[in-house]
């Protein structure tokens, strides 16, 4: 019978070829655990386990969340609340070189405050931004760059639907990542709109400002925002104070959206129909059982690993390498970048964590502190060929801009990530001030 150490290493290189084929990660991690489980255990065992597992793991109360954040990001959009956040930051910002593009980061990290899925932020804001841009002569690419970028801030800024898996996977406050990932995600979107006004003022053809916004009409446009603004503070106060639960927050969210979005409806006529409401529910029910379904495949892999005894191994074998602890930490961050270009972020943490997360902590590093800046390398992964899904979503909604140029109009926000990166690494108090002081019963 083959090694159980030796089995792991061969499942390893068996998942990267399914992945690199195209296979769900969900079922490729699946299906391999399953298969590794009965070669070193048998057949009763392994089906047995991994029957179990889809039960006990994720009914989990703190992946409860997860739906709800999903949906607090379908009611908004659907309610119409996108359109007042960029008409706010549009009169707000507008006036900067490139204004309209930053007004676009802007409002993307509002939308993300209440959304928490990437994808669906860069689709929201392709048919939101992206033609108020090309009609005022913005560049192609810096229109659609913009989007694909703005889009990945929904991957870090609360509520995250990534941020809540990595926290379950590694047995960390799921309340303490939310909060964490708070103040990077805003230094991410001030560093966005700062190479954006560097770029623009230095090549003015990229995107002029917008002449003649008046006060009047900031103020007049600034109760566009208000929603959003109300939802953070509800998800934000709630977790950071312990009054109630990261599920409870989303619980919370949600209603309120929905609430705004029957007074929109009763009192303007405008906003979101019955229609709406079910198309809302159903686009939530979809990915929350995708999300679910990679979780189930991944656990049993996960599982088989543990009866391997490889990620003890690789942990320990990271830990007495003679270099220093950073190096080794920036070569996993590079590994991540790789991955990123050929894996979703959700099946990229659920397969690497198991072997990672060990080593992360024999060298010493917080966790939470690790967790903002694995998902900030996984917002890299996102925008960079040849499957950067952001990239493909703003393509896919706007088809006249082709995907080359799209991908062109990415790379200088990949350099503001990085730059956000080392700001991170340089000064980790950033990431964890808020955890650190939160209230006391507020860890949840």
């Amino acid at each position: 019978m083959i090694d159980a150490y030796d089995a792991g290493l061969i499942s390893v290189a068996a998942t990267m070829v399914f992945v690199l084929c195209g296979v769900r990660i969900g079922y490729a991690s699946g299906v391999i655990g399953l298969v590794g489980l009965w070669v070193i255990r048998d057949w009763e065992a392994a089906s047995g386990l991994a029957a179990a597992l889809a039960y006990s793991e994720v009914s989990h109360y703190s992946l409860s969340v997860l739906p709800m954040f999903i949906l607090i990001g379908f009611l908004a959009y659907f309610a119409g609340l996108t359109q007042g956040a960029f008409a706010a930051a549009r009169a707000w910002f507008g006036f900067l070189p490139g204004g309209l593009a930053v007004a676009t980061v802007f409002a993307t990290a509002g939308f993300a405050a209440v959304s928490g899925a990437s994808t669906a932020t860069a689709a929201v804001f392709s048919r939101v931004a992206i033609p108020e841009m090309l009609k005022y002569g913005y560049q192609r690419r810096l229109a659609a760059g913009v989007v694909a970028a703005g889009g990945t801030l929904a991957s870090l800024i609360p509520p995250s639907a990534i941020l809540v898996i990595y926290a379950i996977i590694v047995e960390e406050s799921v309340g303490a990542l939310l909060l964490a990932g708070f103040i990077p995600g805003g230094i991410s979107a001030l560093v966005y709109a700062g190479v954006i006004v560097f770029r623009c003022w230095k090549w003015p053809d990229l995107g002029r400002p917008i002449k003649g916004i008046t006060w009047g009409e900031r103020i007049k446009a600034t109760p566009g925002a208000m929603p959003i603004i109300l939802v953070i503070a509800i998800i934000l106060g709630g977790i950071y104070t312990g009054w109630i639960t990261p599920t409870e927050t989303g619980a919370a969210g949600a209603a309120v959206i929905f609430i705004l979005a029957l007074v929109r409806r009763v009192f303007t006529g405008e906003g979101m129909t019955r229609k709406d409401l079910g198309d809302a529910l159903m686009e939530t029910s979809k990915i929350t059982v995708m999300i679910f379904t990679i979780i189930w495949g991944v656990l049993i892999y996960v599982r088989f690993l543990g009866f391997t005894g490889l990620p003890g191994a690789f942990a320990d074998w990271i830990a007495h390498l003679e270099v220093h602890r950073m190096v080794i930490f920036l070569c996993i961050l590079g590994v991540y970048i790789i991955l990123g270009m050929f894996m979703d972020g959700i099946g990229m943490l659920l397969l690497t964590l198991p072997v990672v997360y060990p080593a992360i902590l024999a060298l010493g590093f917080n966790p939470i502190w690790f967790g903002i800046i694995l998902v900030k390398m996984i917002e890299v992964g996102l925008v960079t060929p040849p499957i950067g899904l952001n990239c493909f979503v703003v393509n896919g909604v706007r088809p006249d801009i082709p995907l080359s140029e799209v991908f062109k109009g990415i790379w200088p926000f990949v350099v503001a990530d990085l730059i956000t990166v080392a700001i991170l690494i340089i000064f980790p108090g950033i990431v964890l001030y808020l955890p650190e002081t939160m209230m006391p019963g507020a860890q949840g």
